[in-house]
C-alpha cells in the first residue's frame, strides 16, 4: 500500500501567498487570485499527494562555482534525505521539499512579479 503523504505549508510560503494577493490586487487581477486558490486546492496538492516527485530536483542543476557547491553541500545536510524540487504551476514557480512521508511547500512566486524593484534604481 501507498505511503499517505501530508502536505503542509512553510511560514515562507504563507508570506509569499500574501505577498502575491498584494500584488494581484494592485494589478487589479482577482480572477487570477481565484484561480491560484483553485490551482492549489485542486490540482497541485493533490498531485503531490498522490505523485510527490513530480517537481524537478533543484540541486541537480550544474554547480559552476566553489560558493553555490558549498551552499548546497550545508543544504544537503539540512535536508537529512530529503529533496529539494520545483514545479511550475500555470503563472507560478512553486519550490518544495519532499521527505518520506511529507511535503513542505516552501515557497511560491508569480512569474512577473520582480526581484528587484528597478524604478528605484534610476529614481533620484
Amino acid at each position: 500500500m501507498a505511503k499517505k503523504i501530508t502536505v503542509k505549508l512553510s511560514a515562507n510560503f504563507e508570506s509569499d501567498f500574501e505577498a502575491i494577493a498584494e500584488f494581484l490586487d494592485g494589478v487589479d487581477a482577482h480572477q487570477a487570485f481565484d484561480r491560484l486558490l483553485d490551482d492549489l486546492s485542486d490540482t497541485l496538492i493533490p498531485n503531490l499527494e498522490n505523485f510527490p516527485a513530480m517537481g524537478r530536483l533543484l540541486l541537480e542543476r550544474p554547480v559552476c562555482s566553489v560558493e553555490v557547491a558549498n551552499a548546497v553541500e550545508r543544504l544537503q545536510v539540512k535536508l537529512d534525505g530529503g529533496e529539494l524540487r520545483e514545479y511550475l504551476l500555470t503563472d507560478y514557480l512553486v519550490l518544495y521539499a519532499q521527505f518520506d512521508t511529507v511535503i513542505y511547500l516552501l515557497a511560491i512566486k508569480h512569474q512577473r512579479q520582480l526581484s528587484f524593484d528597478f524604478l528605484s534604481q534610476w529614481v533620484r
